[in-house]
């Protein structure tokens, strides 16, 4: 069984905008988690934080850029475990499209199989929901770079 993430928001700002706080490391660190990442297919890049040792996660996440569509669509792999362990095998993929006034962007974050997946999953979900969009819209709107 296979479990996927998806949300939707809509921003009052242009995609340029929106693709900007996706894409800039130093803005992406102020949202999500340090990192270095760079906007080039085939470049690897860690994200990391805090290790959560009861879920087995040593706070590095190994990612590499799939594929970049500026202003369009973003996708990065998003693998993590402990200590090297790879336990969680995935993909991010972020999708802009230009509305009246603003921009619409879906995340989709998909892979996550079978049960050993399945607490990632439901913390991640809300996660991604509730504390990390909250973080990216309180910072897209008042910085508006």
């Amino acid at each position: 069984m296979q479990r996927d993430i998806r949300h939707q928001w809509f921003f009052n700002h242009s995609p340029e905008t929106v693709w900007k706080f996706l894409t800039d490391p130093d803005l992406i660190a102020q949202w999500l988690m340090e990192n270095d990442f760079k906007p080039v297919v085939g470049h690897k890049f860690q994200f990391t934080t805090k290790p959560k040792v009861k879920v087995k996660f040593d706070g590095i996440v190994y990612c590499e850029v799939l594929e970049v569509k500026p202003y369009t669509n973003l996708s990065y792999s998003w693998k993590g475990g402990s200590k090297g362990q790879i336990t969680l095998d995935s993909v991010v993929t972020w999708t802009l499209t230009a509305k009246d006034g603003g921009t619409d962007l879906v995340l989709e974050h998909k892979g996550f199989k079978g049960m050993k997946n399945y607490l990632a999953y439901f913390f991640m979900n809300i996660g991604w929901k509730s504390k990390v969009m909250k973080r990216f819209t309180l910072l897209i709107d008042t910085n508006k770079k």
